[in-house]
């Protein structure tokens, strides 16, 4: 299955599931994108303990800081009016 059609897959079945749960999330939505990153083998347990404390990591850093440095880090370029949204 190509990622595209992965990732439209599971953001249409989980916006129905939530939908489902409570009125009070009958307007909820995705954003229009998405980015995918692979992990080596070797980063697997750091990437989940990693996920695992993101609410900590976003108190010094916010999601945006952090996902900026990440792309200049490993040399991915982008035009910062289209990859975040305001």
């Amino acid at each position: 299955m190509a990622l595209t059609d992965f990732v439209r897959v599971i953001k249409a079945d989980s916006s129905k599931w939530i939908k489902q749960l409570d009125g009070h999330y009958s307007n909820f939505s995705w954003q229009e994108g998405y980015g995918a990153f692979s992990v080596s083998p070797s980063l697997i347990e750091r990437t989940i303990n990693y996920i695992r404390n993101q609410a900590e990591h976003h108190k010094i850093r916010t999601f945006h800081e952090e996902y900026k440095l990440f792309l200049e880090a490993y040399g991915i370029q982008y035009d910062e009016r289209f990859a975040f949204e305001k």
